[in-house]
């Protein structure tokens, strides 16, 4: 949109009550719209608006509206063109402006009207004006600075408000803080309404993981970019009316974040991250999906027992996979190569196990044990010791993945001019996290796609091999790391 300029600027303060919290799956059903110059009320209007729907007990305790007040009332649809020229070649100004906002331009398009706005949120001009309070919510507001407040939770009565509001912020604003907040691409217009745009600013244009927390510093999403700064700003582009996202916004106060140096790092962290936090807007990571292990366990006479189960989130095993099949697979090679007696061996779901036997046919424990374990210990070793160096956050050091035995060890930041022995050496240097599959898969890609960046461990003096690097600056760091 493009505004008017031959024109003094106007202001169209904006309060609507509705059936309920997104555009798309509730309707409208009062709206006020006070014209103002920035200093005095020019026009006030407001009307109740059948939604055509039922209103819920919940809203009708909040506003007073209920069904019979709405019923004749006009639908959206009439009163649209109304609407559109009182809200036209004006800025759009409301308390939580994105929430009025996202209704009234669904309900524009809907009846056929194009319109979209320069846009002010009063939450966020009072934040700039008159920081440090302890909440910016209307009521709180108008309490704090002793502006009358009629008929709260009615259009009516929250617009006029709001009106006195933005005058007395106006009055305040000696810095042109508005001026800035109001330009046809401002930031300010997208921004969740309780966030300093100062915790924005501060964000790094480098990769890394990102936090937002509620008002209670409680972590609520978890995410990962190659551009910390340009992903956390996509997150508040757009003009999406689902109530998650709406939701989502209006409890987001706080951001933080941990740089990573490579996207491959952000992801391992961010998987962790969500695993320890279990934040309540993430959704893909969280969702466990069962996958298969290998067991081994003891039983109350001490012989060990092989088994394939479905593994749970706290279960650890001798090998993962992602289907029965494969489990089976190796169990009976144990069984076979190792002389493992069938009946401490167990299928799971497969039900292949040996029918069972008397204790007497029970082998010697000993014996029995030292099979077992000897068949472990052999297919550990077959699966790979190794370390994935990366850049690191700066050019003094290098981001390092542990591999041990073809598990996830752990991760983290080494120096550049450091000399390391052997994988003891780095397994100090990094931090330790719990393996699982989603991330050795990750690992495992990276690994297969960039090989010169993988140092397998062997059984040499010098412990780890490297690769030849692909560049000077990755040929110097190698040299450092494993001269």
């Amino acid at each position: 949109m493009t505004m008017n300029r031959s024109k003094k600027q106007e202001f169209a303060i904006v309060d609507i009550e509705t059936t309920g919290g997104n555009a798309k799956s509730s309707r409208i059903t009062e709206i006020a719209i006070v014209i103002h110059d920035g200093n005095r009320v020019l026009h006030r209007w407001e009307t109740l608006v059948n939604p055509g729907v039922e209103i819920p007990n919940s809203i009708f305790a909040l506003t007073g509206i209920d069904n019979e007040m709405v019923a004749d009332a006009p639908l959206f649809e009439d009163v649209a063109p109304e609407i559109y020229a009182l809200l036209k070649d004006r800025v759009f100004v409301a308390h939580n402006v994105n929430f009025d906002y996202s209704f009234i331009r669904f309900q524009l398009q809907e009846a056929g009207i194009d319109w979209s706005s320069i846009k002010l949120c009063t939450v966020r001009y009072a934040r700039k004006i008159k920081p440090g309070l302890l909440s910016y919510s209307l009521g709180r507001l108008c309490d704090y600075l002793d502006i009358p407040i009629e008929n709260r939770h009615r259009a009516g009565g929250d617009a006029d408000a709001t009106a006195i509001l933005f005058a007395y912020l106006r009055a305040l604003d000696t810095t042109q803080v508005f001026q800035e907040m109001i330009k046809h691409k401002a930031i300010d217009q997208r921004f969740p309404p309780h966030l300093d745009r100062k915790e924005f600013e501060q964000l790094p244009d480098t990769a890394g993981v990102y936090y937002f927390h509620d008002r209670n510093g409680k972590v609520i999403y978890v995410g990962k970019a190659v551009n910390i700064k340009k992903r956390v700003l996509s997150h508040f582009t757009g003009n999406n009316i689902q109530a998650q996202r709406q939701n989502f916004l209006k409890e987001i106060y706080h951001i933080s974040y941990e740089s990573c140096g490579t996207e491959l790092m952000s992801l391992l962290l961010e998987c962790t991250e969500i695993k320890r936090l279990w934040p309540k807007y993430n959704r893909a990571l969280k969702r466990y999906e069962p996958k298969f292990g290998l067991f081994c366990y003891e039983d109350q006479n001490g012989y060990l027992h092989l088994a394939i189960g479905k593994m749970n989130r706290i279960q650890d095993c001798i090998q993962l996979f992602q289907r029965e099949y494969d489990a089976i697979q190796l169990l009976q090679s144990f069984m076979k190569e190792g002389e493992i007696s069938a009946q401490f061996c167990h299928f799971g779901t497969a039900s292949l196990a040996a029918k069972s036997v008397s204790r007497a046919d029970f082998p010697d424990k000993a014996l029995h044990n030292t099979r077992v374990e000897r068949c472990i210990d052999e297919w550990l070793k077959q699966r790979p010791s190794y370390v994935f160096i990366d850049k690191g956050r700066s050019i003094e050091e290098k981001s390092c993945i542990v591999i041990e035995n073809g598990r996830f060890y752990g991760m983290g930041y080494i120096d550049l001019y450091g000399q390391y022995a052997d994988l003891a050496d780095i397994r100090t240097q990094v931090k330790v996290y719990p393996s699982n599959h989603y991330m050795m898969e990750l690992v495992r890609q990276m690994a297969e796609r960039y090989p010169n960046k993988v140092h397998f461990l062997t059984q040499n003096p010098a412990g780890l091999i490297a690769a030849e690097p692909d560049t000077d600056y990755d040929k110097i760091a190698t040299d450092k790391l494993f001269q």
